[in-house]
């Protein structure tokens, strides 16, 4: 696979992997479509704790949050024969970034340790600078569990499908805040704040691929909430919750992330500690997720799950073990079979370019 410059974007999809403290930073791997397969290629260790990354739309950046106490984002170029460092990491204002998102010409991070959400302006090449006045919001309040919840953790920032509003998630208030941001000045003002069942602690959202569904994964009780979503007003309304592991099961379990099919038949969710993939049936038009079972992640704690954009195969990255595991989907069923695995220390994170 050539990899030059001039023909990077395409050569085919690659596989940028994060990673957390002790990890090995950000890893390139080529992408085998005949079978899911990943190789290495590269690792670069120019930002600390890349715990999270994301892709511009156009496939010519690479975002990654530096998960440290003075928190920091960072973009790489992948225009050239490997990511390289736009500039040194900016500021986020806020500590611990744990999920980032591009959206409005700026670049927006969750803050988990300080509760907070910041919008950091973008360069004309895309590297993100220090936010302005405005451009870091404080949540505030708590939840009823005494070990996670004495405050806000802002956990994920998504932008919704229409690009009107932004939505954060917020594990400590069992909450998720609905923003606007001015796409001047970063500016970010709350609209409203839904609440969800105290001490649930919504950790990530995704989107229905309609764009009227939300699914919130919960880490302190293994459940996803669905909700209806309304982006003329931008309201959230919570439907019910589905289980993520089948009755009876004992293992203390956190879950990380879902993900959903670009077709919207199918959900996946990551459980740390029991280790598994929950297949979600998306019945009643998405809006009444089933629970149709559980395998195995492939390693030792789960904290992302991805979808290749072509969606034949999933991806599981397995903190604990150091490996990401690659699985085929049953287009007929969800279910995931098992193809293989990359090793990476620490690895919490997957995305893909071309």
């Amino acid at each position: 696979m050539s990899v030059n410059g001039a023909d990077r974007h395409v050569s085919g999809w690659r596989a940028y992997i994060g990673s957390t403290a002790g990890g090995a930073g950000v890893v390139t791997a080529e992408f085998d479509p005949g079978s899911g397969a990943l190789k290495e290629l590269d690792r670069t260790d120019a930002v600390t704790n890349p715990s999270y990354l994301a892709v511009s739309a156009d496939s010519r950046l690479l975002y990654a949050v530096s998960e440290i106490p003075d928190g920091a984002a960072a973009a790489f170029s992948l225009t050239g024969e490997r990511p390289a460092l736009l500039a040194p990491p900016a500021p986020v204002h806020g500590s611990a970034p744990t999920h980032l998102t591009p959206h409005a010409g700026h670049l927006l991070t969750a803050n988990y340790r300080s509760g907070s959400v910041s919008a950091l302006p973008l360069r004309g090449d895309g590297a993100p600078t220090a936010p302005g006045p405005g451009g870091v919001l404080a949540h505030h309040g708590s939840g009823p569990n005494p070990d996670r919840q004495t405050g806000p953790h802002a956990h994920a920032v998504v932008a919704d499908p229409s690009g009107r509003w932004v939505l954060s998630v917020d594990l400590g208030t069992d909450s998720v805040r609905v923003c606007d941001i001015d796409p001047g000045s970063g500016e970010l003002v709350m609209r409203r704040e839904i609440a969800l069942r105290a001490g649930s602690g919504p950790r990530h959202l995704r989107f229905h691929p309609r764009g009227d569904l939300a699914y919130v994964i919960n880490e302190l009780d293994p459940t996803v909430t669905t909700c209806r979503w309304d982006a003329v007003q931008g309201l959230l309304t919570p439907l019910g919750e589905t289980p993520v592991l089948p009755e009876g099961g004992v293992t203390p379990t956190l879950p990380s992330e879902i993900v959903v099919s670009a077709d919207g038949r199918f959900g996946w969710a990551a459980n740390r500690g029991d280790d598994s993939i929950a297949v979600l049936a998306l019945e009643g038009d998405g809006a009444a997720p089933r629970l149709v079972t559980t395998v195995p992640c492939g390693g030792d704690w789960p904290r992302d799950l991805a979808l290749h954009p072509e969606g034949r195969y999933l991806y599981a990255a397995n903190e604990r073990s150091g490996d990401v595991t690659w699985f085929t989907i049953d287009t007929d069923t969800g279910i995931p079979e098992r193809g293989g695995s990359l090793p990476v220390p620490s690895a919490s994170c997957v995305v893909f370019a071309r």
